[in-house]
């Protein structure tokens, strides 16, 4: 009976091990310009770090770096697919790819404009009709400003939710407690053995 209390106590105090966290890093069309994020699933971003772009033949096409909530943005200048790539030290090494498709439709090169609404098929509550087309391109950055720095905070909340209820966390889960009901079924079995 001793020795399984002291069993018990020694499992008890064992240190358990520390609690990783995974680096958040993603890369999109925006606009004319490509922005990404660099993190960490806990939520701390990567303030002032180098992210380096590549071309698909390894050759280096630029640089640029994360600003204060984690995010940087880059202006391509040739269609081809291009790897981001960072490293933040201590084994944790991102990198994401964006293909040669959206590069080239960030420059324009299979742009096409659509409409909006069209007047003949759903008028707009105001009773006029507004197209991609008629905006002024102020009026398209102020929108697509407005949009992406509503859209951040959604994303990194999203990964970090991701990261905290991931398929290993529950099945983790489900095995200690599978543990705490085989040490009780095993302590009940041994009283009922020894008395």
């Amino acid at each position: 009976m001793l020795r399984t209390f002291a069993l018990c106590t020694a499992l008890a105090l064992a240190p358990l091990p520390a609690l990783a966290h995974k680096v958040i890093f993603s890369v999109f069309k925006s606009g004319d310009q490509v922005e990404g994020e660099l993190g960490f699933s806990n939520g701390d971003m990567a303030v002032g770090q180098l992210v380096e772009v590549f071309g698909s033949d390894g050759s280096k096409l630029g640089e640029a770096t994360t600003d204060q909530y984690g995010f940087f943005t880059y202006v391509p200048t040739t269609p081809v697919a291009h790897l981001f790539k960072a490293n933040l030290g201590a084994g944790h090494i991102a990198e994401d790819m964006l293909p040669a498709e959206d590069i080239a439709a960030i420059l324009g090169v299979a742009a096409v404009e659509e409409t909006l609404a069209s007047p003949e098929a759903s008028p707009s509550p105001a009773g006029s009709s507004v197209t991609v087309a008629s905006l002024t391109e102020e009026e398209r950055l102020v929108i697509a400003t407005a949009v992406r720095d509503e859209m951040r905070p959604l994303r990194r909340e999203l990964a970090a939710y991701r990261e905290q209820n991931d398929l290993q966390t529950i099945l983790g889960g489900l095995g200690y407690i599978c543990g705490l009901f085989g040490l009780g079924f095993y302590l009940a079995a041994r009283r009922r053995l020894a008395g």
